[in-house]
């Protein structure tokens, strides 16, 4: 017998006897914890700042207390066009590459991983979030969901062409083992969590 059958006789050879049960995975994303709290915990530590925030006025302030308003500023939303460029949603994507800061709204957010789940009818091109300089994400404190089992539930009905889960700025540790952020996006990320 040839090498290859006797591999394929003992595998046959060797299966279980009996069939075992898929475990239930409603355990999972089950435990209790404050999901706001761990949201900004985790945000921490992977680098990003969580700010909470009243309303759009408190964003509009902050955004003019911590960056240049000379500065190319964009976003998808329009109550914040006092400070930030509506009008580039249809410009090619490399005139974009010199853009300071970039504001989305997000569809929700994981406590577990502090990821954001965003998809292109929220973020005006693919390219936004990575190619700024910086970030800014806006999400609801009631639309933050405690694990991805949850989150993977929302959006398993969901229709999208593109869709990603963000989670802290862009960083690397792989180029002479020395931590380099925005390597290959956002130097920075600011989550608006918004009451």
């Amino acid at each position: 017998m040839s090498s290859k059958g006797e591999i394929l006789k003992r595998i046959k050879l060797n299966q279980p006897n009996e069939v075992a049960e898929l475990p239930d995975l409603n355990l999972l994303g089950s435990e209790q914890f404050d999901v706001l709290e761990t949201y900004k915990t985790v945000l921490k530590g992977i680098g990003g700042d969580p700010v909470e925030v009243a309303d759009y006025n408190e964003i509009i302030n902050y955004i003019k207390s911590n960056y240049n308003l000379e500065k190319r500023l964009i976003t998808t939303l329009p109550e914040l066009s006092e400070i930030a460029s509506l009008d580039w949603k249809t410009v090619d994507p490399h005139s974009l590459q010199d853009v300071e800061l970039t504001v989305v709204k997000a569809h929700f957010g994981v406590a577990e991983n502090s990821g954001l789940w965003v998809t292109d009818d929220i973020l005006g091109q693919r390219v936004a979030p990575f190619i700024a300089q910086y970030l800014a994400i806006i999400v609801h404190k009631k639309d933050l969901v405690p694990t991805m089992q949850q989150a993977y539930q929302r959006i398993g009905n969901m229709e999208y062409g593109f869709g990603t889960f963000i989670a802290g700025p862009s960083k690397t540790a792989d180029i002479e083992q020395s931590l380099v952020l925005g390597a290959h996006g956002a130097r920075g990320l600011i989550v608006f969590l918004l009451d």
